[in-house]
């Protein structure tokens, strides 16, 4: 489905990817983990148009989008959800939603995806005329995800899902990640709860410094012991 080849990006003169390539297959979820500025929440940007790579292809579905518009790559059905959650604060609940869906067309189907999220997170209908920057950080995030998903994506990109959650949230994150997965969507996830990702992934790839420095099945790389002791505390 989705393909990365020899991947660069900078920022200014700092080259925070150096010949990254990776490859997602279709319904897969596929991690990436490393340390801090080992460039993993670089890479989802270049996928998805946020940042122009200096070199390299991204090919999803066949289409080569390395300079493709953001719009473009949302049309073709990848989406972002970023790091920080970044929902439009002074919009409310339901007018997100409606920012998430405003490429489409299909008017009854979003009021139905709609119908169907308000179902998964009764909190975001509760809360659907407020301000999303009053919303705590677990509701934000629940927007975030559902905001992402209103453009009905083939694949969304997740960076850093738990991160500032309280541990009670954590957990259900992942649980709404692996729903998603299961009703066929293909992710690609940056997750500092190395343990975690590495459990729910088919796959993974290990980030350093912007280079692959391995690679191999989610729980493969759980077991191994470079990867125990660099990022599991073990």
């Amino acid at each position: 489905m989705l393909k990365v080849e020899g991947l660069v990006c900078h920022y200014g003169k700092v080259a925070a990817v150096r010949q990254l390539s990776m490859e997602v297959g279709r319904g897969e979820l596929v991690a990436l983990i490393g340390a801090n500025g080992a460039g993993k929440t670089t890479t989802l940007k270049a996928i998805s148009g946020v940042l122009p790579p200096a070199a390299g292809r991204i090919v999803f579905l066949g289409e080569d989008i390395v300079r493709a518009s953001p719009k473009r790559i949302l049309e073709l059905g990848i989406a972002h959800c970023p790091e920080g959650r970044r929902v439009f604060p002074y919009m409310s609940v339901l007018e997100n939603l409606e920012m998430g869906a405003y490429l489409r067309s299909d008017r009854a189907q979003v009021t139905a995806d709609m119908e169907r999220l308000f179902e998964r997170f009764p909190i975001l209908f509760e809360r659907r005329h407020q301000a999303a920057g009053t919303l705590s950080g677990g509701e934000q995030q629940m927007l975030a995800i559902s905001r992402a998903l209103m453009s009905r994506p083939k694949l969304v990109l997740f960076d850093e899902p738990s991160l500032g959650l309280a541990p009670n949230l954590v957990e259900r994150t992942f649980d709404i990640v692996k729903a998603i997965r299961a009703e066929g969507v293909t992710v690609v996830m940056v997750e500092q709860n190395a343990f975690a990702a590495l459990e729910l992934a088919d796959r993974a790839y290990v980030l350093d410094q912007g280079r692959v420095t391995m690679s191999g099945p989610g729980l493969a790389l759980l077991n191994d012991p470079h990867v125990k002791a660099a990022y599991l505390g073990g």
